[in-house]
């Protein structure tokens, strides 16, 4: 389903969830609210409507209402987690993504990272945003910052008694506590998402969660995010999820805005954008390039057998023959990194190509091996050098690449296909830190 900006509901059994589509980014991403939600009221504030307008531009935008709020079905009984992650897949379905990233704020982390232990076979990735794993305090589990239910069953009162008037900006946004408007839009975005005694029974429903037992075997990319003097959300939720999540990215910023559209935006942003693409679009120039890593195989033991002497002067030959290569096929050697390459190229990637292979062949009467690693994709120029997840992907190529082998990506292969190169299809795999699953070719 393109981009819309219409509502429409997806079917899990007999509940309907709302959701909205927006951007036309090349990857799917998911937002998941936490207890006030609304998708038509959300995008009436300008910040938020910011917000999901550059997050269109790396991807196509889901906003969902949870069950319980919003456009979607009201809560008849009490609500599992399971039931929730069956919502997100039907959400999916009905907008034809079979993988996405889910972002998730506040309580709707629990349901980002149950459907990604769940489901990660459809998660391209976690990015959880001042998220928390259960609401009450567990001093014998690890879990003492939370509030223990008295003080919860207080704090629930109280958002109850002022539902709908907008007086939660104190804590939810307190830099911008006192602007009319956002106060105006946060009263009518609580008022129209739920009853009083709706936010008090998804509250409350919300004493059950418990996804701690779940950490330990996410196994799908994840994005920590939280500001450090969250006035809502204890900053401790989330360094909690940064210990206990394998391979987590945690990222901390100055601020005491709960709400991500207030305050420093463009700290929140700068970090998902990266964190999704390898690179930041703001200010950053950009551009369509093929990126060519080479490696010497061996060469600890090499240099070791050899002396080193010997070694460097091998070496030496062995540059010569590369930057012959970069220079009968067009293209920039930006460094070296130990004793490899990295090599750029504008244009076709089927340059980039027959470069590999003439290193490789090069190399090889000097009694050496290099495996070579190519992708092509936009590269941020940083003064003379690259940056961005191009040159991340290219460089995992290469770690996988055989001795003497020229291995790329699936974008290299597709858009030489009638060259006249012939490959030889190795599969999909999964590149450290990168998501997804990426098509690998060897050239024949």
């Amino acid at each position: 389903m393109p981009a819309d900006d219409v509502t429409h509901w997806a079917r899990n059994g007999g509940v309907n969830i709302a959701y909205k589509v927006l951007g036309d980014g090349p990857m799917d991403l998911v937002f998941l609210t936490g207890l006030v939600s609304h998708i038509e009221v959300m995008l009436e504030e300008p910040g938020l409507r910011r917000w999901f307008e550059r997050l269109g531009r790396i991807s196509r935008v889901v906003l969902v209402d949870r069950r319980g709020s919003g456009l979607s079905d009201p809560l008849t009984g009490p609500l599992t987690l399971d039931e929730e992650v069956g919502d997100v897949a039907a959400v999916l379905d009905a907008v034809g993504s079979d993988r996405a990233v889910l972002q998730a704020y506040a309580s709707g982390g629990p349901l980002a990272i149950a459907f990604g232990c769940l489901h990660p076979e459809r998660t391209l990735a976690l990015v959880l945003y001042a998220s928390m794993v259960r609401t009450l305090q567990d001093p014998e589990g690890g879990y003492e910052w939370a509030d223990p239910p008295d003080v919860r069953r207080q704090r629930i009162d109280q958002l109850v008694a002022a539902w709908g008037t907008g007086s939660n900006a104190e804590v939810m946004a307190p830099s911008a506590a006192g602007d009319p408007a956002l106060r105006a839009w946060l009263a009518r975005m609580e008022r129209l998402s739920m009853t009083p005694a709706g936010v008090e029974r998804l509250a409350r429903n919300l004493e059950d969660v418990d996804v701690r037992g779940l950490l330990g075997s996410l196994r799908v990319p994840t994005l920590v995010l939280h500001r450090t003097d969250d006035q809502l959300i204890d900053v401790r939720h989330s360094r909690y999820l940064a210990e206990h999540v394998p391979g987590v990215r945690y990222v901390e910023v100055p601020g005491r805005d709960s709400l991500p559209m207030v305050g420093d935006t463009e700290a929140l942003l700068g970090e998902i954008e990266e964190f999704l693409t390898g690179g930041r679009a703001s200010g950053v120039d950009r551009e369509l390039l093929t990126v060519l890593f080479t490696d010497v195989v061996d060469a600890t033991r090499r240099a070791a057998g050899m002396g080193d002497g010997r070694w460097r002067d091998l070496l030496s030959s062995h540059d010569e023959v590369v930057r012959a290569a970069v220079t009968r096929f067009g293209g920039r050697e930006v460094k070296t990194i130990g004793d490899g390459f990295l090599v750029t190229f504008e244009g076709p990637p089927s340059q980039a190509v027959r470069c590999a292979r003439a290193v490789t062949g090069g190399v090889r009467d000097l009694g050496l091996e290099v495996r070579c690693g190519l992708h092509t994709g936009e590269c941020e120029h940083l003064g003379e050098d690259v940056g961005g997840m191009a040159v991340h992907i290219a460089a995992r190529v290469c770690a996988l690449a055989a001795p003497g082998e020229v291995l790329a990506s699936g974008t290299v292969y597709g858009t030489v296909v009638g060259s006249g190169l012939e490959w030889e299809d190795r599969g999909s795999e999964h590149l450290r830190g990168v998501p997804g699953q990426w098509p690998l070719f060897a050239l024949a």
